[in-house]
């Protein structure tokens, strides 16, 4: 019996799409040659993992002077990567919690970027418990970021049921013993809460 649902953020609640700001702030052809030389995703990781958001970003602009500018701008328009909302699924975390079903965010998220978020994202502040890789030290799919999320709630795996648009994420939750559902879109995720009767079709919009 699911007792709470655990939201991840990135690609469920907000896009999270780096390459596409990157591919119009300077071009996919320029934006593939950073990529390809620069592991920008590992810097991302790092934050996550609990790093200085700034700190992260420009010391490693400064170990590749070539794209100095440009890996800055993570931290300068960071706000444009982690955007737009996904208004469905924010509709339908509200919706569960009018329910009264309690909603939990289990996310990869860096402590002062979180911060930040939460200023811009309202609902960020709306869940009953949330799980930051950041403040952690750990981040999804290592398994003991589970654990500690099982152990701090008191709810056993089969318990949960976990989203996240992230297969590596999902397998390693599933691993576990969550119930789970990869995220690929509010359409299928709201189909998925209504056939654990966890909300009806009018609420599920």
């Amino acid at each position: 019996m699911i007792e709470a649902v655990v939201f991840d953020i990135g690609n469920v609640l907000i896009e999270w799409q780096p390459e596409r700001f990157y591919d119009a702030a300077i071009g996919p052809e320029a934006r593939a040659a950073m990529f390809a030389e620069v592991d920008l995703h590992g810097m991302n990781d790092a934050i996550d993992r609990g790093g200085d958001f700034q700190g992260t970003i420009h010391a490693t602009a400064e170990r590749y002077p070539r794209w100095r500018a440009e890996i800055r701008l993570w931290h300068a328009n960071w706000i444009d990567m982690a955007s737009p909302v996904i208004p469905r699924s924010v509709r339908l975390m509200r919706a569960l919690r009018a329910r009264g079903v309690p909603v939990f965010a289990l996310t990869n998220f860096g402590i002062g970027s979180f911060a930040y978020a939460r200023t811009r994202y309202d609902f960020l502040d709306e869940f009953d418990r949330t799980w930051v890789s950041g403040h952690m030290g750990v981040i999804k799919p290592d398994p003991q970021i589970y654990a500690l999320v099982e152990a701090d709630c008191g709810l056993g795996p089969g318990a949960l049921l976990f989203t996240d648009d992230r297969a590596d994420n999902i397998a390693a939750a599933a691993a576990r013993g969550w119930q789970v559902h990869q995220f690929l879109g509010p359409e299928g995720w709201a189909a998925r809460l209504v056939a654990e009767g966890l909300l009806n079709e009018r609420e599920a919009q």
